[in-house]
């Protein structure tokens, strides 16, 4: 195939992928099922790999994330991303509308009602019909520039069939959905917990590395197009219209409301619906249709006078804190949980909240038997607020915190300066179901059926008790496949999937291991420098400590674990069974002249920018989005732009690529 032809089949793979994920992404109605859409994506990654020449920035395979940003450079918004003014009963509402009356003439003026999205908002811009760049609203004049980040998200177009320049904005969040699998999966890995679903997706949206706010699965609503040139697109409800036609994500369950009745039947009907929905509101924006009267009505200084947000009040229910126990992490960290009586609260039936430590416990005065004050945060997560100080309150006993843990009945340490307990016993039968869990999860040995249920019920019949235990798994045939709803299908699809995890990158097993405050990326970094678990284990503190990014508590952490001689028989049978301990990954020479150099790519080169950023990489170097201070190296093609201006004014170096080549060389 010659590239005329690889271009005609690359320009048709792009065209159909991007329709089937509109379809299934903004439409919510796929035509194709998930195989055929895998294997035209696959054909289109390996078109692109043999003629990465023909990549371009709107290209399918651009939204799998990978790319690792040193921070977020700032952008000044054409037109300010103004906030809202909260209002928060019915009666606030007329009093707006009166205000809007006194320049529109009218009190039963044309409203345009849309969800509050609890997200975060952000600005899109199109040039060329192409997605130049994506900027949070900080401070409603200055933003961050997240593209590379939010050009993961699938109902995010990277093209559309306007030429523009357009702006689009909206809201960025997370389902209830995803919101709850990421609590799970840091809940099974010893993280805090994101407190509601807006944190989440503002923590997500912020992450360096972009291949992590991939897997998250963010979604979007947009529902401001800023266009001065479309003067036919004149009201709110064209204005949606307008950017669903362009392929782009709105929000279905806006409503054009014409008399103030219709306002207050809308406010009625999402009071009730909202817990029905997948993604979380926290009230409901009303503006002017009619954007011509819009400057007529006016602006404050910090919010437009043409709209408002009638904010959801939080529902705060009282009831009875009927016991307080612990529970024991993986990681042996000890976390306080309420039982309730049962209350109805925002949609649904609260039992039970979690109380996080004993510090916080003690803080708020809590007594066992003691009328509490609850909410949901974020509408998802319990949380006991405060105690209500009845007669009975004072004559209850006060609360301590346990000492001895519950599941194995050790006593709990506290180490100095730590509000957390934690349980130290490695034995300690909760802390290796957890550990198995963990081990077993997506990010570790990704172990496909091996899930909590199956590995508790496993656990019970002492079939598997460590990990080593899970590739002697074939010992128990005849017994595994009697398992209630378990059969012989599922034990082999099970088996098929422990063998694979065998030969599993170094990094991912080491993150499976559970060492204390060793995460996914530590472990990569881990796995990189030293190639093989051996290497690792034999390290010092001294050694550790000063690799970038380890610091001493890691350095002391990853010493004491390989310092036991439980873990060193588990590495050792580890082997035994035929897991790979070593690095699968491009090896870094750590001896390369660029080692912690940090540089930024920019402009026409020979290659594409993912072949020089391996090199660096591979080099021990580091590739960041924006010029800094901290910048060692600009490699500069042509029409390198603002990026090599930016260079010049802080007199960071600049390169061509036969300097690069040079530099690797020591020259």
């Amino acid at each position: 195939m010659d590239i005329n032809e690889a271009k005609l089949k690359l320009t048709a793979l792009k065209s159909k992928i991007n329709q089937w994920a509109k379809e299934y992404y903004i439409h919510d109605m796929p035509t194709v099922d998930d195989t055929e859409y895998d294997l035209a994506m696959n054909q289109l990654k390996e078109l692109e790999k043999q003629y990465p020449e023909l990549i371009t920035v709107d290209s399918p395979t651009q939204k799998v994330g990978g790319t690792v940003s040193e921070k977020f450079e700032k952008y000044v918004h054409k037109k300010p991303m103004l906030s809202l003014a909260d209002i928060f009963s019915w009666e606030e509402f007329e009093k707006f509308n009166n205000q809007v009356a006194k320049e529109t003439g009218t009190t039963d003026n044309e409203y345009y009602a849309e969800l509050k999205i609890d997200g975060l908002s952000i600005s899109l811009n199109y040039d060329q019909g192409v997605l130049q760049n994506a900027v949070t609203r900080g401070d409603g004049r200055v933003g961050e520039n997240v593209t590379t980040n939010v050009k993961t998200i699938k109902s995010i177009p990277l093209s559309i069939s306007d030429q523009g320049p357009i702006e689009i904005r909206g809201e960025i969040f997370l389902s209830k959905k995803e919101f709850e699998k990421i609590n799970n999966e840091r809940a099974l890995n010893g993280e805090q917990l994101f407190a509601n679903p807006r944190n989440a997706a503002a923590g997500t949206l912020r992450q360096l590395d972009s291949s992590i706010v991939a897997k998250r699965n963010l979604d979007a609503f947009l529902y401001y197009y800023l266009n001065d040139e479309d003067r036919q697109t004149n009201t709110q409800a064209k204005a949606l219209a307008k950017i669903a036609s362009l392929g782009i994500k709105t929000n279905k369950e806006g409503r054009l409301c014409k008399t103030l009745a219709e306002v207050k039947a809308y406010i009625d009907e999402y009071t009730i619906k909202r817990a029905e929905l997948d993604y979380e509101i926290d009230g409901i924006v009303f503006k002017i249709n009619n954007f011509n009267l819009h400057e007529q009505i006016g602006y404050t200084a910090k919010t437009p006078k043409w709209a408002v947000a009638y904010k959801f009040p939080a529902e705060v229910k009282e009831t009875q804190l009927l016991d307080i126990f612990p529970s024991v992490g993986r990681t042996g960290k000890i976390t306080y949980n309420a039982k309730l009586a049962p209350v109805q609260i925002a949609g649904t039936t609260v039992s039970a909240a979690t109380l996080n430590n004993a510090e916080q416990i003690k803080a708020k005065a809590l007594k066992v038997g003691a009328t509490v004050k609850i909410k949901k945060a974020g509408d998802i997560i319990p949380e006991v607020l405060s105690v209500v100080e009845t007669d009975s309150y004072h004559k209850l006993e006060a609360w301590e915190p346990a000492e001895i843990c519950p599941a194995c009945k050790n006593r709990l340490e506290k180490s100095l300066g730590e509000v957390d307990q934690f349980c130290v016993n490695f034995s300690c039968p909760a802390q290796i179901v957890r550990s198995l869990e963990h081990y077993a999860s997506r990010a570790a040995a990704d172990i496909v059926g091996l899930g909590g249920r199956t590995i508790e019920k496993l656990y019970e019949e002492k079939i598997i008790t460590n990990i080593v235990d899970i590739y002697k798994i074939t010992e128990y045939e005849e017994k595994i496949v009697n398992f209630e709803k378990f059969g012989r299908k599922s034990y082999q699809n099970l088996v098929e999937s422990i063998i694979r995890s065998k030969t599993n990158s170094l990094d991912k097993t080491l993150f499976g291991l559970g060492i204390r405050h060793v995460g996914s990326k530590t472990a990569k970094i881990l796995a990189e420098r030293f190639l093989t678990i051996d290497n690792l284990a034999t390290a010092d503190y001294e050694e550790l400590s000063a690799i970038d990014s380890i610091g001493e508590v890691l350095a002391q952490s990853i010493v004491d674990w390989f310092n036991i001689e439980a873990n060193q028989q588990i590495i050792k049978e580890l082997k035994a069974m035929g897991v790979n301990l070593s690095y699968n990954g491009p090896q870094v020479n750590f001896e390369s002249p660029i080692v912690k150099k940090t540089f930024v790519i920019t402009g026409t080169l020979s290659q594409p920018r993912d072949y020089f950023k391996n090199l660096v990489e591979q080099n021990g170097g580091k590739v960041v989005g924006s010029v800094s201070k901290k910048t060692d190296y600009l490699l500069a093609g042509d029409a390198a732009g603002s990026k090599l201006e930016k260079a010049q004014e802080l007199e960071v170096e600049v390169i061509n690529e036969e300097m690069f080549y040079n530099l690797l060389k020591g020259e």
